[in-house]
């Protein structure tokens, strides 16, 4: 059988997305920390925020905690990769350990491309799920309201 039988047999599917959560997270000013083989570096650290549930998510809300940081590198190509690792704790006390590795593009118009891989380290019980879906994610600026980032997780299914 010839590869355009076989594809014609197995029609694409799109994976469909769902909103997990929105966070609001709060950040201190960047930090330079100079030049690298790779790029140049910086560090913005995490002062909390706040999540708020997706429809159909109940209970994903709480507080993001201070102590975690996004560390950025700037490319020789002008985009940015930010691998932002912190903690976010629910209203019933669950921590969700996460890495949120983004890439960020300016160049893009009219809006900047930022799009990310969010890898959650959730404990047994219920957000366990958690642990085993591919979660991507958006990041918006709040500036000039507020000193923050806003991230929304979108669940990446099968339909």
């Amino acid at each position: 059988m010839i590869d355009s039988e076989v594809l014609a047999e197995i029609p694409p599917t799109p994976p469909v997305t769902q909103l997990v959560w929105t966070a609001i997270v709060d950040v201190a000013d960047r930090i330079d920390l100079g030049a690298s083989a790779l790029g140049h570096r910086f560090m913005v650290p995490i002062l909390g925020g706040r999540f708020y549930a997706g429809p159909q998510m109940d209970g994903l809300e709480g507080e993001v905690l201070a102590g975690g940081a996004d560390r950025q590198l700037l490319r020789p190509d002008g985009v940015k990769e930010l691998d932002a690792i912190y903690e976010m704790r629910t209203e019933d006390g669950t921590v969700l350990s996460l890495r949120n590795r983004v890439i960020v593009d300016e160049t893009r118009t009219p809006e900047r491309y930022a799009m990310s891989t969010i890898q959650v380290s959730a404990p047994e019980g219920r957000f366990a799920w958690l642990n085993r879906r591919l979660i991507i994610g958006t990041l918006q600026s709040a500036r000039p309201k507020r000193q923050a980032v806003v991230v929304r997780a979108w669940l990446a299914d099968q339909p």
